[in-house]
């Protein structure tokens, strides 16, 4: 049976080779190609652009995980914004020009959406109309030609890309789409199906996942994200948050897996951010670059109180806030903000 097989894959390469060259030919689901003839082709389709610095390129399926309130929404809402005005985040690079985003949101209602881009229900936000928000259905009901919520979910997309033409598409998240989805089948199903979408329609999808709960003395690897294995098999990018023990508003953001760049913003460079709420837009703002032991909880040898002794103490030595960082084993956004507060 198994010679009878391997008989007709060799009959089906040399009909193949006849339509073609003997180095380029079909057969089955592979294509085969000299490389330089592969290098040739590349070379007529643009370079992928950057959507959120090194973290994610275009034409990627990327992944975003972090802890729960930690702010990935918010992020992922701030970066959709960004790439919809085609104007980038400060302290993080956008190439290109304004795309159309569409972002399902299967975490906030309406209203709780109109709160987080307010001042209290006053004062919206503006976005641009490039921006296409979709939540699910209240009283969804899943054909029985579907087996899953999942494949309901990836054929609707494939006629609303088809209709509405997104250039990026964000899903938020993962864990509400499947309850189960850190067993193997289903992260496969979910990731092939998200993989797919974005090579048929050439179009970018950001990916939010969570991390089962974790040991915050320790850094972030790739580990952490729940069906991690498979997850990560099929993605090709992948960042993470994390929290601060130096200042309840202070996030990082590591770099964990990348195909189109150098591994930038590892543990010893991860990009240190404030969560806040300045107008009406919750969104993030570029501190700086820190290593991440300074952020994880095994540092926090003093509590609050006791660093703002601390603090007051090296402020009336005249020492700058880069010295008193170091003493307190700090950054200097976390001196900075903790100064801004107590007025010093």
């Amino acid at each position: 049976m198994f010679s009878e097989k391997i008989d007709l894959i060799k009959k089906d390469i040399d009909i193949h080779k006849q339509k073609f060259n003997s180095n380029n030919f079909e057969v089955g689901c592979l294509i085969i190609k000299e490389a330089n003839i592969w290098i040739e082709q590349a070379k007529n389709r643009p370079i992928p652009n950057m959507l959120f610095s090194e973290f994610w390129y275009e034409n990627e399926v990327c992944i975003l995980f972090s802890d729960t309130n930690l702010g990935k929404s918010v992020l992922a809402v701030q970066i959709a914004n960004s790439i919809s005005k085609g104007i980038p985040i400060s302290g993080f690079k956008l190439e290109g020009g304004s795309k159309k985003v569409l972002y399902l949101d299967f975490e906030l209602s309406d209203k709780q959406f109109e709160n987080r881009c307010s001042e209290k229900y006053q004062n919206h936000y503006q976005f641009n109309s490039n921006f296409l928000r979709a939540e699910f259905k209240a009283d969804i009901e899943i054909p029985k030609t579907f087996n899953s919520v999942e494949e309901y979910l990836c054929d609707n997309l494939t006629v609303i890309i088809n209709t509405v033409k997104p250039s990026v598409l964000i899903v938020d998240n993962l864990t509400y789409l499947s309850q189960e989805h850190e067993k193997a089948k289903e992260a496969l199903f979910l990731m092939k199906a998200l993989k797919k979408l974005s090579k048929e329609f050439q179009i970018s999808i950001l990916v939010l996942s969570h991390t089962p709960k974790r040991d915050e003395s320790k850094p972030i690897t790739k580990n952490d994200l729940a069906g991690s294995k498979m997850l990560m098999n099929f993605c090709d990018s992948c960042f993470a948050i994390g929290g601060s023990n130096q200042e309840p508003s202070l996030r990082y953001i590591k770099q964990l897996k990348q195909r189109n760049t150098e591994h930038l913003y590892h543990t010893e460079n991860v990009i240190l951010c404030s969560l806040d709420k300045k107008s009406n837009f919750l969104e993030f703002h570029f501190e700086d670059f820190d290593t991440e032991k300074n952020h994880l909880q095994s540092n926090s040898i003093l509590n609050s109180e006791e660093k703002d002794e601390k603090i007051r103490l090296l402020v009336s030595e005249n020492l700058p806030n880069t010295h008193i960082a170091t003493r307190l084993n700090l950054s200097e956004g976390a001196i900075r903000k903790r100064r801004k507060k107590l007025g010093i």
